[in-house]
């Protein structure tokens, strides 16, 4: 495995992320290892928040959450997912599997030791959080899940999977216009093309602006405008684009048939949450095209989610963490602070 490390220069000055960085060696899976970065904020003594991005973000995306959660006495920890931010970079599409992010990521907690954690999971940060949850309870005091899931398509009709395989077999790279259009307003009369797109265009784009991508997502109808200095920052980890292989790759890694390899590790990880007792909260928003109503599924079948005080926001956007970083961050706090 050839592993790609991003220059330490590419963070400096870095706005609203005066955080030092800590590094974890892991084994990767082929005979080397690899160094996992994290943030550490807040007092030692503090129960632990650990904050997980998704795609095609890193630790950065919590920098707004941060100082609202080491003020509450909250100790943060925020690693960045290998392959992003200012972890090792694996610089093959076929590096990076599902099995791997979660195989990675566990190692990570167990050489960090996390007791009584509160897992906060959004995007891929939730798709390998609750896995992490699901196998490594003991490890774990709460859960949080904020626009994300944990895919089984098991019971996907057969018509659907069909007509998903054959549009991704024929489907000629989209613009990032085309692909950002075809998320925002998928067709109800082919569930799941929507996606496919997304999966099609990121594998098929060897230098995606990710900056812009994230900035396009943030601002929305009703979200924010990232500062060019914003933008730049989410960046910063790729200065050129063989260091991008896990935001070409994970996309297509997102479980959506149902012959997929990740669906056996999913279902048994779902029978382990539907015996979670522990609070389990959902914060979602009405406008994120892709994960809108993914909530229902923990309310439902997720013990600990029964009676919490769930949010859903009419408004955020996909990353929640830019336009509703104080409401994210004190549902966090009220759920920590709970009996």
């Amino acid at each position: 495995m050839k592993i790609l490390r991003t220059p330490d220069a590419r963070f400096a000055n870095l706005p609203d992320y005066p955080f030092d960085p800590h590094y974890t060696e892991v084994p990767d899976g082929d005979g080397g290892t690899l160094r996992i970065h994290h943030l550490d904020e807040g007092p030692r003594d503090g129960s632990i928040v650990l904050c997980m991005h998704g795609q095609p973000t890193w630790s950065y995306l919590y920098r707004r959450m941060i100082p609202r959660l080491t003020a509450a006495g909250l100790r943060v920890m925020a690693p960045d997912l290998v392959g992003y931010g200012r972890s090792d970079k694996p610089s093959e599409l076929k590096d990076y599997t599902y099995q791997a992010q979660v195989d990675w990521l566990t190692a990570w907690l167990e050489a960090n030791d996390l007791k009584n954690a509160t897992l906060v999971g959004q995007d891929w940060g939730g798709l390998i959080g609750l896995r992490l949850l699901a196998e490594h309870p003991e490890r774990f005091a709460r859960a949080v899940a904020a626009n994300t899931g944990l895919p089984t398509p098991n019971r996907v009709p057969k018509a659907v999977a069909q007509d998903v395989r054959e549009f991704r077999a024929q489907l000629a790279t989209p613009t990032l216009p085309e692909m950002m259009q075809a998320l925002s307003r998928p067709d109800p009369a082919h569930p799941g093309r929507a996606f496919v797109y997304w999966q099609v265009y990121n594998w098929n784009t060897p230098d995606a602006p990710v900056g812009g991508i994230v900035a396009g997502s943030v601002a929305g109808p009703s979200g924010r405008s990232l500062t060019a200095q914003e933008v730049a920052a989410y960046d910063a980890p790729f200065p050129e684009p063989r260091y991008k292989a896990a935001v070409r790759a994970m996309p297509s890694q997102v479980p959506s048939l149902p012959d997929d390899p990740s669906l056996p590790a999913n279902l048994r990880a779902w029978e382990a949450l539907e015996r979670f007792e522990k609070p389990f909260l959902c914060v979602y928003t009405d406008d994120d095209p892709v994960s809108r109503g993914g909530q229902l599924a923990f309310i439902e079948r997720v013990p600990g989610a029964r009676g919490q005080a769930h949010r859903q926001f009419d408004t955020g956007g996909h990353f929640l963490q830019e336009n509703r970083d104080e409401d994210f961050a004190h549902a966090i706090i009220d759920l920590v602070g709970s009996p």
